[in-house]
């Protein structure tokens, strides 16, 4: 049964996947449905997390808007997620940037990697 499953969800993975990590500040074209009508939004923001694997794989992105923390959690392999852009890799040492939350100004910056 377990190999059944398996072979359904490869066959959903996508087969280019944008490589980034965790602090890096990325750009997501995410698919939205407005009526009958469907356009691409575009969501900027610095990688909290990413979590799961294969299919269920997901990342979660943080931004302010107006002075409010926005946070939004996309599926990786979701057909909604039509493409995503590394604007700048970030240096960081953890795995889950959750303290970030608390932050705001300068101390909720993540340092730039110059490659």
């Amino acid at each position: 049964m377990n190999e059944i499953i398996k072979k359904i969800e490869d066959a959903q993975l996508k087969e280019n996947v944008t490589e980034f990590r965790v602090g890096d500040t990325i750009r997501v074209h995410g698919k939205i449905k407005e009526g009958n009508r469907e356009r691409i939004q575009i969501f900027e923001g610095v990688v909290l997390k990413r979590q799961g694997g294969g299919a269920r794989e997901t990342f979660t992105v943080r931004k302010t808007s107006n002075g409010i923390g926005v946070e939004k959690t996309w599926p990786l392999h979701s057909p909604n997620v039509e493409k995503i852009e590394v604007v700048r890799h970030g240096k960081v040492r953890r795995a889950k940037l959750n303290y970030l939350r608390q932050r705001s100004g300068k101390s909720a910056k993540v340092k730039e990697i110059i490659r």
